[in-house]
């Protein structure tokens, strides 16, 4: 899930005017129903994240403190672990939904679009990929954005539209903002397709992706698909090893939280998206550093289903050093727990649907609440010399990676005749090991958004566009 990009110096400006259509009551989307599904609400929503976040935080330290202090805290957790239970058995046996492969009738345009700047060592590989997919010819366009880059980015570009007749290049001026989504949002009224697809500049696929893709949309409530990242270069040290597991574990889960009616979630770099939904959310939000979560979220909001698929996967380059992770992570986490805090009041109004509400607030318990909440909940432990309160839920949640990473390790082999089961327990173990990077990189994130000034910033992923 690539993070959005801003100038070191550009932060939220209050007087930039509405952001147009995402949700803001029950009666504004009642009255926008009758006025082409536009939607305004003013940019104030995502300006009250820090004192948000700061009674949130209190609010976790807070309950948990009180759960070690109370004489009925334990049955409160083993109460919400039994619950918690019950969800996670729904999902180990979830069946994944089944989707017509063949498409009927005419085929739909499709708008590939990427987002780049100086990637002059990825560009022309990714260019000659994007443009060699199987579809009918004219039916498919390759739109890549040149975010003002500085290197020889542009004049690669350049070169390659003389010899692909389906790319078409836009040069964003060196004054131009939001990043990431203002590029998209900048050339989207220039494309012709009625699927749009978003890729990384580091991105490689199977020739057949679109038309493994573009059968979802025949089922007319699918607003989204998401495929499956895989990391390229996974064999190079511990980090893109985990990296590998990581997206595996990921990609089951969303498989087998749609599969039960929970919410399915974008990642970036792979999503293709329904212009028609993409036009009902007013396209991509500029004042977010995760403008995937966030059109994640108002989709499911305005009652599109977002997909997602194993089968083909988009490659991409992992991080390959620990800070480099850290910093990537830590835009990720920030992004996820700002769609919380932009967004809370819709989510508990049940405007997504009971099923797919439940799910993302027990998502929410799982990833973000529980690792804010393990540092006041070891502190306590250690003073009353007890073990910690959270430990069946922990457990629980522990358990619940484990069997996702091996089962969506395994799924992603579906393409060998046999399993060696001893290599993806090994895959396993190494993928859980490294994902407690998650509990320090939560903890952290969730102070830091509470105490500090946001400041709309980018570190960017360099692409090294090394052959794996």
């Amino acid at each position: 899930m690539p993070a959005n990009s801003w100038p070191e110096n550009e932060s939220y400006k209050g007087n930039s005017g509405p952001l147009k259509s995402i949700p803001s009551d029950l009666s504004v989307q009642e009255e926008s129903q009758e006025n082409d599904n536009t939607l305004c609400v003013p940019l104030s929503r995502f300006q009250r994240r820090r004192p948000k976040a700061a009674l949130a935080l209190t609010m976790v330290w807070s309950g948990t403190i009180a759960l070690h202090l109370l004489s009925w805290g334990s049955i409160v957790i083993f109460g919400l672990t039994a619950i918690l239970s019950i969800h996670a058995l729904k999902i180990i046996f979830a069946r994944p939904r089944h989707h017509h492969k063949e498409i009927q009738g005419d085929l739909p345009l499709v708008s590939v679009l990427v987002a780049a700047k100086n990637e002059e060592a990825v560009i022309g590989r990714l260019v000659k990929n994007l443009c060699s997919l199987e579809y009918a010819h004219g039916e498919y366009e390759v739109w890549i954005i040149d975010d003002h880059s500085t290197d020889k980015t542009a004049q690669l570009l350049a070169e390659l539209q003389q010899e692909y007749q389906q790319l078409r290049v836009f040069h964003r001026a060196a004054d131009a903002t939001g990043g990431k989504s203002g590029a998209l949002n900048q050339v989207l009224p220039m494309t012709r397709g009625d699927i749009i697809a978003v890729f990384d500049a580091d991105a490689q696929v199977s020739p057949d992706l679109l038309l493994q893709v573009v059968p979802f949309f025949q089922k007319d409530q699918v607003g989204a698909v998401q495929v499956r990242k895989a990391i390229a270069n996974a064999k190079e040290n511990f980090w893109t090893k985990g990296q590998m597991a990581e997206m595996a574990v990921d990609t089951w889960f969303q498989q087998q939280r749609t599969s039960i009616g929970g919410l399915g979630e974008l990642r970036g770099n792979g999503q293709f998206v329904r212009r028609q939904a993409l036009n009902s959310c007013g396209g991509w939000n500029e004042e977010t550093i995760t403008d995937d979560l966030d059109l994640t979220i108002r989709l499911n909001l305005d009652r599109w289903d977002i997909e997602c698929m194993f089968y083909p996967p988009v490659q991409e380059e992992g991080v390959t050093s620990a800070i480099s992770l850290w910093h990537q992570r830590n835009r990720w986490a920030e992004g996820g727990y700002q769609r919380y805090l932009d967004y809370w009041d819709l989510i508990l109004k049940n405007r997504m649907g009971t099923r797919k509400t439940v799910d993302l607030l027990i998502f929410l318990l799982i990833m973000y609440i529980l690792p804010t909440a393990a540092v006041p909940d070891l502190l306590m432990s250690v003073i009353r010399h007890r073990p910690p309160i959270l430990a069946p839920v922990t457990g629980l949640s522990v358990t619940m990676s484990f069997i996702g990473m091996f089962a969506g390790l395994q799924r992603t082999r579906q393409d060998q005749k046999t399993s060696n089961y001893l290599v993806l327990l090994m895959q396993t173990i190494h993928g859980s090991i490294y994902m407690l990077h998650w509990l320090v990189v939560m903890s952290s994130t969730t102070a830091r958004v509470s105490l500090r000034p946001k400041r709309l910033k980018w570190v960017k992923t360099v692409h090294t566009g090394s052959e794996h």
